[in-house]
């Protein structure tokens, strides 16, 4: 069976990695005649993240992207996904974010039950494999946020952590790694420069 590419994006906080993330798949899937699917995670909490939700899907309405809202157990999106699809994760860090809190309501969120996370990784990484064996390309978005100061919170710190160990793993995984800087792409691992060497 031949896998679809794999490829990360990640930047600050307005870098334009979602931007680019798009174009790029809109450029494949108009040459390919095939679907566009957005996975969106983000989940609105409060009116500034409702309007960044709002004008995401508004940049989207062009090119008739099929949007699933996944915020978290990304595993259950598989059997939505088609042979040949082009797909955009966008994104990680809010995925992380939300799975961490799972269970809060009854008073046992994830960050503090033993070997929640270590499941939920050993999940995310299965189910990268189950999406990269069906679509022709993944795109997986993250934000970069371990160039910041350590927080004086536990909890944020945990964050961080975890954060970074996955998108080392994700990183390996991928056939480009991309880091977005003033809505320029710096191209870190490329499948091309790999094969050369």
């Amino acid at each position: 069976m031949v896998c679809g590419k794999l490829t990360f994006i990640s930047g600050g906080v307005r870098s334009g990695k979602s931007a680019y993330a798009e174009k790029l798949l809109v450029n494949e899937a108009q040459k390919n005649a095939a679907r566009l699917v957005y996975i969106a995670s983000g989940i609105a909490t409060d009116s500034e993240m409702q309007a960044r939700i709002e004008r995401h899907k508004s940049d989207r309405s062009i090119h008739s992207w099929t949007t699933f809202e996944q915020p978290f157990e990304l595993e259950k999106i598989v059997p939505s996904i088609q042979p040949g699809d082009y797909v955009l994760w966008d994104c990680l860090t809010t995925w992380l974010a939300n799975e961490l809190y799972v269970g809060w309501e009854s008073g046992k969120p994830c960050i503090e039950q033993a070997g929640c996370i270590e499941q939920k990784e050993t999940q995310l990484y299965t189910t990268i494999d189950a999406l990269v064996s069906q679509a022709a390309h993944l795109v997986i978005v993250s934000n970069e946020v371990l160039d910041e100061l350590p927080s004086n919170y536990a909890e944020t710190e945990i964050y961080r952590l975890w954060l970074g160990r996955i998108h080392q793993a994700l990183v390996k995984k991928a056939d480009t790694a991309i880091e977005m800087d003033y809505g320029i792409p710096i191209v870190w691992k490329n499948e091309r420069q790999e094969m050369k060497q």
